[in-house]
């Protein structure tokens, strides 16, 4: 299946009579237009899952297996997408968010290991706050993989019970967790987390890189607080995404977290849910799968609930 995907500079101009997909995450609205969409099959998996298909002409071809998750750029890319909007579902108001980072001292390699600790951390954390009459605190836990190889886990506690969070010393944290350090990190001022979080599952700081590794590479400055000072970091964009092993399931949540809901409604209809909202985020691009002679022109639009107006919006075209 030759699939072309070409960002367009311009948005052509839409079709009105068509619906859009309106998903609500929270404080964050996704629309997004398709000029066609392809409800059919276009391949179907052989038994064995190693060989598929071609409908359209009956050929028989390989599943390929790639190495690592940053050749998987479509399962990426549904995985962020995925990370974001539970996040931003679940994320309302950050006061009632204790953002977390659990360490190992040692250089813990081990993604069976990595899930068992963290089970049991978190067992021991809710006996903690049931004990402290803080209510069940609901999860969303990511996995990060570091330069040196060892793991981390970002970790988001939400109190659902509570106005605010409550405030739980380091050292407690560090007691609970066992296995290394724990770092608490505010989210004051961050009305998209879900965009915030996830960008530290791709980018790299460069004191994790080797030497040269960071020629070629696109870097992105970014501004953070540490002990009341405001430092400048710099990341490679995208250089931890080979990385992860293939089929690494990098994020999961309590069953108490909610998911997002899309919706096929008019385009008038989805005018009237962001009429309130701003406009963050467009970017417009064009599908065509030739050998199907299948085309089709997909603008996504992000709006914010709670972002003042009149504020930049940022085009990836």
């Amino acid at each position: 299946m030759a699939l072309e995907i070409k960002k367009l500079v311009e948005c052509p101009g839409l079709n009105p009579g068509l619906t859009v997909k309106v998903t609500e995450m929270g404080n964050i609205i996704e629309v997004q237009y398709m000029s066609r969409r392809n409800t059919k099959a276009t391949i179907q998996m052989l038994p064995g899952g190693n060989e598929y298909i071609e409908l359209s002409s009956g050929e028989i071809k390989e599943v390929i297996h790639h190495e690592t998750r940053a050749d998987l750029k479509k399962s990426l890319a549904r995985t962020f997408a995925n990370a974001r909007g539970i996040i931003n579902t679940n994320i309302t108001d950050v006061n009632k968010v204790r953002w977390i980072t659990l360490t190992y001292a040692e250089n813990m390699q081990d993604t069976v290991q990595l899930y068992d600790d963290f089970k049991k951390f978190n067992m021991r954390f809710q006996t903690f706050c049931k004990n402290n009459n803080y209510g069940k605190a609901e999860y969303i836990v990511m996995m990060e993989p570091q330069g040196r190889g060892a793991w981390h886990c970002h970790l988001l506690y939400i109190f659902l019970e509570l106005v605010k969070a409550p405030y739980i010393e380091n050292k407690t944290l560090r007691d609970i967790w066992g296995h290394g350090f724990v770092k608490i990190k505010k989210l004051d001022n961050v009305d998209n987390v879900g965009a915030y979080l996830t960008a530290y599952l791709g980018d790299m700081d460069i004191t994790e890189l080797k030497n040269g590794e960071i020629v070629g590479q696109q870097l992105k400055e970014v501004e953070i607080e540490e002990d009341g000072k405001t430092l400048k970091k710099y990341y490679v964009k995208g250089a931890r995404l080979k990385l992860y092993p293939v089929n690494f399931n990098m994020i999961r949540y309590s069953r108490g977290i909610k998911k997002p809901i899309s919706e096929l409604i008019s385009q008038k209809d989805a005018e009237k849910k962001v009429s309130a909202a701003t406009l963050t985020y467009e970017k417009t691009v064009m599908l065509k799968d030739t050998e199907n002679n299948f085309e089709s022109i997909i603008n996504t639009k992000y709006y914010n609930r709670i972002r003042q107006k009149n504020q930049d919006i940022t085009k990836s075209n």
